[in-house]
């Protein structure tokens, strides 16, 4: 099986340079580019951008450039048309993945340990699509969550009529959120199945095998830099 990663991340943001911005001494998609470095699974290392900066620095990381095209990188562009385009920038370097763990650049909560448990999950059971991290989220059920009906009152987003729904969130069913991360595709069962995958993130393809984790986010502003800052202390990754 060949095992490829593709970090992926646009210049055109609300926060100027953010995949770039220094977090502890180094570029904020360092760290997810070294946790698919030091995973002994992957053989190949890609970064897709339009962004001279985020090619520039994944370079140093060991990752080969593609450079994305300028309708790819706009913030109305899909993930999965800059995940086909690689592919298609990989096959004709020769190079063409059975798994591909697909790593974002904003997200430095990563650790080497969930991206080689997401690629064992696809070695061990080749029906599965893909194996991404997720956390448990019970507070924000979609059981609770309220719609905005014409009528500009709340409503419900689910037809609950001749249920009874507890307003204890320990009694509703386990909630997972995706991670932002990285998402590690099965591509024959995922991108390559003819059949529709799940929504919104519909190359997931639709048998994921979740990695439950404590925490996950990805930068948005300044406070979110502190606290990757803080995340990566208290989990002491370093790859030095």
């Amino acid at each position: 099986m060949k095992i490829v990663a593709l970090l992926t991340g646009r210049g055109n943001n609300t926060m100027k340079d953010k995949n770039v911005r220094t977090v502890l001494g180094k570029p904020l998609l360092y760290y997810p580019a070294m946790a698919a470095k030091t995973c002994s699974l992957i053989t190949d290392f890609y970064v897709s951008s339009d962004c001279d900066k985020i090619l520039n620095a994944a370079e140093e990381c060991g990752y080969k450039k593609i450079v994305r095209p300028a309708e790819l990188a706009m913030p109305t562009a899909q993930h999965v048309d800059a995940i086909t385009h690689a592919l298609s920038v990989m096959k004709d370097d020769g190079v063409e993945p059975d798994i591909l763990v697909v790593l974002l650049a904003n997200s430095g909560i990563i650790k080497t340990e969930w991206i080689e448990e997401s690629v064992q999950n696809l070695l061990k059971n080749p029906d599965l699509s893909a194996s991404c991290p997720v956390v448990l989220e019970m507070d924000n059920h979609p059981y609770r969550s309220k719609c905005l009906r014409e009528d500009g009152c709340l409503g419900t987003w689910f037809d609950f009529k001749n249920r009874n729904i507890s307003t204890n969130r320990q009694d509703l069913p386990m909630n997972f959120v995706l991670c932002h991360n990285f998402w590690t595709l099965n591509l024959k069962n995922s991108l390559y199945e003819e059949e529709e995958g799940q929504q919104p993130w519909t190359f997931m393809g639709n048998n994921i095998k979740p990695i439950v984790v404590k925490e996950s986010f990805d930068v948005h502003d300044e406070e979110d830099i502190i606290r990757t800052e803080k995340w990566l202390q208290e989990e002491a990754i370093s790859y030095e």
